[in-house]
């Protein structure tokens, strides 16, 4: 039985990769970019911009979902980066970038009901129209942008997955997202500052 759920979540990931609707081409924000700043709808009904944290040293941006299975499997990583990280300055800001009439599944009543079932520390922000993940120049669900909050705005200090294994956090031998937040704190260089987002395709 545990070998036939392993195969099922197996072939959902291969599925949701390898079926996936086609992106539309983005060029978006590259390391040392400035990023833009956005106005997104909270699940608890509020606006929230990046200009709102005016304590933050910078933030995680993540753009993620509700239904892709990638995504699902990096939430309790999510929620530990957040925990960890916004008491140091860098919150977590997660963006729902998906088309709800595409995947009903990510729908703002939806969003309220998977944060609330899994306890999310950090805003989760529906991309209303998809506006934001174009400027930002996401493709995946979870896509990670890392922004360094300097007196000239909030500058693109890495760019891509979470860390390198999606499928168990025990075998993860390369944590990117932590190691560049870690080291942008410290004020030292980011070795590695640009990887390959691995994931489902936003839906549009």
């Amino acid at each position: 039985m545990k070998q036939l759920k392993h195969s099922a979540l197996f072939l959902a990931f291969i599925l949701c990769a390898s079926f996936a609707p086609m992106e539309i081409p983005v060029k978006g924000l590259q390391v040392g970019d400035t990023a833009t700043d956005f106005a997104l709808k909270n699940i608890d009904g509020s606006t929230v911009s990046l200009a709102d944290y005016t304590d933050a040293k910078g933030f995680l941006v993540i753009f993620t979902c509700n239904t892709c299975p990638y995504a699902v499997a990096y939430e309790d990583r999510i929620i530990a980066l957040d925990k960890k990280y916004k008491e140091l300055g860098v919150p977590v800001i997660a963006i729902n970038p998906n088309n709800p009439k595409a995947k009903p599944g990510d729908s703002f009543e939806a969003m309220k009901i998977r944060a609330d079932e899994k306890g999310f520390s950090f805003p989760y922000l529906l991309d209303e129209g998809q506006t934001v993940y174009p400027k930002y120049g996401a493709t995946k669900t979870p896509h990670v942008y890392l922004l360094e909050k300097t007196p000239n705005g909030n500058v693109v200090k890495y760019i891509g997955a979470i860390d390198d294994n999606y499928q168990d956090p025990a075998q993860v031998e390369e944590t990117y997202a932590a190691d560049a937040v870690d080291a942008m704190l410290a004020g030292e260089e980011i070795e590695v500052t640009l990887t390959k987002a691995i994931g489902c395709s936003i839906k549009v």
